[in-house]
């Protein structure tokens, strides 16, 4: 597997893994499944490892814990904190206050199984805490040992000018793909003007950039996807229609659609690290062969065109939601 960096010192391999869907919001799952999953992608070289408190209300962290027995040292791990939820699953907003992420963070390393968290993320911004106080007290945990770099995630380009002054952030999280452009305009290039990394959630559209899902019906019903915005009614048939060119592209390369469309993504630049999910082994497997989908100048140019900005219909996520991102 190809290694890329984050920031200027944080080395990873050039795909992650993103582990949420194996504790909730995509259907059901199986731990032991779960567990060979992520095993089988340490073993392909996939070696960073995403997960957050809030997955599963620390089950996704627990899951990695026992994952990762043995195998620690060889794993870049980065977790996330600010989501609160309740123990019944509830969510209680956004918390970036000191004291809260301390506790969090205590809290993450605990069900982890580890001594440090090698990328620690804010999940969202608090509107209601200075960043300067909240990345003041992560950059106090580096000193400590408890963490080794820090991520913001879904942040605005105030908000990450401002963090990156108060201590160097190696990485941004946010959704990018190619129905998911808008990071182009002014995330990516103040990333690349400070010398952060870029890591893409979502790579993979939420799984519809895999052609796997043909109308909303075919979601499963404990999926959250069934009732997002983009997957439901006339927005499910208008996107439906982008995915001939992505297709197209794929059956010229003998390729699955779901490795155009993470070639896309690497395509972009050396500094953009994407995390596709999965907790499937044969999906694993698609997306790590992605590596090796080396698409032609006008291969990018026509997936740009067929996903240029204002195609895509319908938004990333609900109302509620998109309140907290970008801030």
């Amino acid at each position: 597997m190809q290694q890329r960096k984050l920031g200027p010192d944080l080395s990873v391999s050039a795909l992650g893994l993103g582990c949420m869907g194996m504790s909730e919001y995509y259907g059901a799952g199986n731990d032991a499944e779960s567990l060979s999953v992520i095993h089988r992608a340490l073993d392909l070289g996939l070696t960073f490892l995403d997960t957050a408190d809030m997955y599963g209300v620390g089950h996704n962290e627990e899951l990695l814990g026992q994952a990762l027995k043995g195998r620690r040292d060889s794993v870049v791990l980065a977790t996330k904190f600010g989501n609160v939820r309740g123990p019944k699953g509830e969510r209680l907003g956004i918390n970036g206050r000191p004291d809260y992420l301390r506790r969090a963070c205590d809290a993450s390393l605990k069900r982890l199984g580890v001594e440090m968290i090698d990328l620690y993320y804010q999940h969202r911004v608090d509107p209601n805490v200075p960043i300067e106080d909240t990345v003041g007290e992560m950059s106090r945990l580096v000193e400590e040992g408890k963490v080794r770099f820090l991520g913001l995630s879904e942040a605005g380009v105030p908000t990450i000018r401002r963090a990156h002054a108060t201590h160097p952030i190696a990485a941004l999280q946010t959704e990018y793909s190619l129905w998911s452009r808008e990071p182009e305009e002014d995330i990516l290039p103040t990333l690349r003007e400070l010398g952060i990394g870029f890591v893409p959630y979502s790579p993979l559209g939420r799984g519809f950039l895999t052609g796997r899902f043909t109308s909303t019906e075919t979601i499963p019903e404990d999926d959250y996807r069934r009732t997002s915005p983009r997957f439901v009614g006339e927005n499910m048939e208008k996107n439906r229609r982008l995915l001939v060119t992505v297709e197209g592209v794929a059956a010229r390369h003998e390729a699955r659609p779901s490795q155009v469309a993470l070639a896309w993504v690497l395509a972009q630049g050396s500094d953009i690290v994407p995390i596709p999910g999965t907790k499937r082994m044969k999906y694993l497997e698609e997306n790590a062969d992605a590596v090796n989908v080396t698409l032609s100048p006008d291969d990018l140019a026509e997936l740009d065109e067929a996903f240029a900005p204002g195609k895509v219909s319908g938004a990333r996520y609900g109302e509620a939601s998109m309140k907290s991102v970008g801030l």
